[in-house]
C-alpha cells in the first residue's frame, strides 16, 4: 500500500492531524507523521499533568460508547499518542521527529531536558547492541561477529550514531572487533547483559505487583474497557 492509500484510509478527522509538507503528507517508516500535540490539543512543552487531563477528556469524548461524538480512528490514535508522550524516553524521541517535521523550536529549558533524556536513549541503544551481539554469540559461538551495517539496520540506528555506540562499548570492553572486522560481545559484555537482565526482571516484577494501584493505569482501563466489551 502506497502512502496515498495509507493516508486516505484514515478517517477524515484524523487526517487533520497528519503533518503536511512540500505538497504531501510527511511519512515516517511508511506511516503518516501525526502531530500528537495538536491531536491532544496541548502545547508541545506542556507538563505531564496537562497531558493527562487532555488525554482523559478526549478519550472520553471519542470513545465508541458515546455515539454522538464517537470516532474509532481518533480514539485509537489518542491512546497511541498518550502512550508515547507520557513516557519521557519515548517523548524525547518523538520530539526529535516533531522538530524535524514541523519546524517547531523548543525553549532552551525543554531542549536541555531532551538532551538529558537523549543520554538515556543512548543507554538503551547500548543495551540493544549488547543484547543483539549476545544472541548472536549464543546462536553461533564459532562465528559470533556481526557487521556494523547489519547491526545498524536491525536496530534502526544510523551508521553515524552506531560509530559512537561502538566506540563507547569497546572502551568499556563490552565488545571487540574480530579479525574479519565484525563486532562481537566479550565475556565482560555477557556478564553485563546477564546482570542487567536480572535487575530489569526484578524491576518489572515490582511494577507488575503495584500496577493496579497506579493512577495512570486507571485512565487506560477506563477508555479501553468499552472496546473490549
Amino acid at each position: 500500500m502506497d502512502e496515498r492509500c495509507v493516508c486516505h484510509s484514515a478517517g477524515k478527522a484524523l487526517r487533520r492531524f497528519m503533518v503536511w509538507g512540500q505538497g504531501r503528507f510527511v511519512m515516517v517508516n511508511g506511516h503518516p507523521f501525526i502531530d500528537y500535540y495538536s491531536l491532544l490539543q496541548v502545547h508541545p512543552e506542556c507538563n505531564a499533568r496537562t497531558l493527562e487531563i487532555a488525554y482523559r477528556h478526549l478519550a472520553k469524548m471519542y470513545h465508541p460508547d458515546h455515539p454522538e461524538t464517537a470516532d474509532r480512528d481518533l480514539f485509537n490514535t489518542i491512546i497511541e499518542a498518550y502512550g508515547v508522550l507520557r513516557k519521557p524516553e519515548k517523548r524525547a524521541s518523538y520530539d526529535v521527529l516533531y522538530v524535524r517535521n514541523t519546524g517547531f523550536t523548543f525553549t532552551s529549558q525543554a531542549a536541555g531536558l531532551s538532551e538529558g533524556i537523549a543520554a538515556m536513549s543512548d543507554a538503551n541503544m547500548h543495551a540493544n547492541i549488547l543484547m543483539y551481539l549476545y544472541k548472536k554469540r549464543r546462536q553461533c559461538a564459532r562465528t559470533p561477529g556481526a557487521g556494523a551495517f547489519d547491526i545498524s539496520r536491525s536496530l534502526n540506528c544510523s551508521y553515524e550514531n552506531f560509530e559512537f555506540h561502538a566506540w563507547y562499548l569497546r572502551k568499556k570492553s563490552f565488545i571487540e572487533i574480530m579479525e574479519d572486522g565484525t563486532f562481537a560481545i566479550t565475556v565482560e559484555g555477557i556478564d553485563h547483559v546477564i546482570s542487567t537482565s536480572e535487575a530489569t526482571a526484578e524491576k518489572r516484577l515490582r511494577i507488575t505487583q503495584s500496577d493496579d494501584f497506579h493512577p495512570s493505569k486507571w485512565a487506560e482501563r477506563d477508555v479501553t474497557t468499552g472496546m473490549a466489551a
